[in-house]
């Protein structure tokens, strides 16, 4: 079996995402691997032109910045107790794009995250990062369905 000795898991705080973390972190336990975990802050929608009161477009992404940075910390204190060798990385763009970039730029061996499990019409409108993530990465990805 492959060993793995940088595990890149990517994670948007959900429960499903903290459920998905249980394998990436107990993965990098028995491979004594450097775990990174990712969020990425999906690029927000361009307001320019409408009225958005009391706040301007640099406060509004710093404030995003901020809670993603409190959520991190929050995650990494309850489910990394126990597991010193990681790091932290909260990026903006593109979902997907970000976390094949980053696994790409950090040779990651295996690329770790939740799925939702959407179909139909919900799977059409909203897409499926894991489904990209999937398909366009060149690093092998293991996805973990929260059960319903």
């Amino acid at each position: 079996m492959k060993e793995f000795k940088t595990i890149l898991f990517a994670s948007d705080f959900s429960e499903n995402s903290a459920y998905a973390f249980e394998y990436a972190r107990d993965l990098a336990i028995k491979y004594q691997a450097l775990l990174l975990v990712v969020h990425v802050i999906n690029e927000p929608v361009d307001l320019r032109g409408f009225y958005v009161p009391h706040i301007s477009f640099e406060t509004l992404e710093e404030e995003i910045e901020q809670g993603a940075r409190k959520m991190m910390d929050k995650f990494c204190r309850t489910n990394l107790r126990d597991y010193d060798n990681y790091e932290t990385f909260i990026v903006p763009g593109i979902p997907y794009d970000e976390i094949i970039k980053k696994a790409e730029d950090v040779s990651a061996d295996l690329i770790v995250m939740g799925t939702h499990g959407r179909s139909g019409l919900d799977h059409v409108l909203f897409g499926s990062t894991a489904e990209k993530v999937l398909r366009k990465s060149p690093v092998p990805v293991m996805t973990i369905r929260y059960p319903d």
